[in-house]
């Protein structure tokens, strides 16, 4: 049977490890739905171009500097001609039937973007573990301008370890932008949703996926985020900040860790006080001296071209 939609999978790459031969076989099960599946690889020193070229993806080898959330997945849409791009990262496993899944969110032409439901890793902490029962509900959705009301900014929440974005949008919306340290898919989603169009959360389009972050990574993280919404301040002009669901997370996150596991209810106030200080300092970043900023930053690439005005 022909698929009804022409289909390419960019995963950008980096020394993938055991993880991604297991993304990679459970990826070769779903090929049928799919035309092609690019790795855009920055010059891993591991096994994982071996691995792709193995399980018949095509290859494209960039240098690490070169490297960018936004701007190398865009060369993954640049070179394409199909109808849809789905975007996974090297540590996203699709469960069966995912990728067919997030496909057929695209029959209803109002939608622009889809994501998945991502669940976490089998050695996922107690604290992993909630973040993804919180972010990634049982139920799909649509996500619109109706809903801003009512979801704030997770209206525009979406994740690039497991999406798809119609091209021809994709490319009418100007793609991410080429350089910024992170959130390149909420930026994107949110030039869709002010252009009128619709973000498909389909439930049903599975990914195991998850980090087991210290308090030190969370605290670098959202540092990142902090100076991504501060250099895309309109994100939160158009729809509002993220404290009121910071402090839902965290009562969600002491209720699941009371029943479940404890004992980790001090690491998880660790953890939550490392975020609000990371993300509060990354609202600042501009009074932060830039070697500083590479020290205190999950992603240090970003700022190699950055100079202080």
């Amino acid at each position: 049977m022909k698929n009804k939609y022409s289909v390419k999978i960019v995963i950008p790459t980096y020394n993938g490890g055991e993880l991604w031969e297991e993304v990679a076989a459970n990826l070769v099960k779903q090929k049928e739905y799919v035309d092609e599946i690019l790795v855009i690889d920055s010059s891993s020193t591991d096994n994982t171009v071996t691995i792709a070229k193995h399980n018949g993806f095509n290859v494209s080898i960039i240098s690490s500097s070169e490297f960018n959330h936004g701007g190398t997945r865009n060369l993954g849409v640049k070179s394409s001609s199909s109808d849809i791009i789905i975007f996974l990262t090297q540590d996203a496993i699709p469960e069966e039937g995912s990728i067919k899944s997030i496909i057929d969110a695209f029959d209803n032409d109002e939608i622009a973007l889809a994501y998945g439901r991502q669940i976490p890793h089998d050695n996922a902490n107690p604290l992993a573990i909630h973040a993804r029962k919180f972010n990634y509900k049982e139920t799909s959705y649509l996500a619109s301008l109706d809903t801003v009301k009512k979801l704030g900014l997770k209206t525009v929440f979406i994740s690039n370890s497991f999406a798809a974005y119609r091209t021809t949008l994709f490319s009418e919306l100007g793609g991410f932008p080429d350089n910024t340290i992170l959130c390149e898919d909420m930026f994107l989603a949110a030039k869709a949703i002010l252009a009128k169009h619709k973000i498909f959360y389909k439930a049903d389009a599975v990914v195991r996926h998850s980090h087991n972050y210290s308090a030190v990574e969370e605290f670098k993280r959202y540092f990142d985020i902090g100076v991504f919404h501060t250099d895309q301040s309109w994100i939160r002009s158009s729809f509002g900040g993220a404290g009121g669901e910071g402090k839902y997370f965290i009562l969600s996150e002491i209720k699941f860790l009371a029943r479940n596991a404890p004992l980790w209810i001090p690491v998880a106030c660790l953890n939550n006080l490392a975020k609000i200080i990371g993300y509060k300092l990354g609202q600042s970043y501009q009074r932060i001296p830039l070697n500083f900023r590479k020290k205190i930053s999950m992603h240090k690439r970003y700022w190699n071209n950055y100079s202080d005005l």
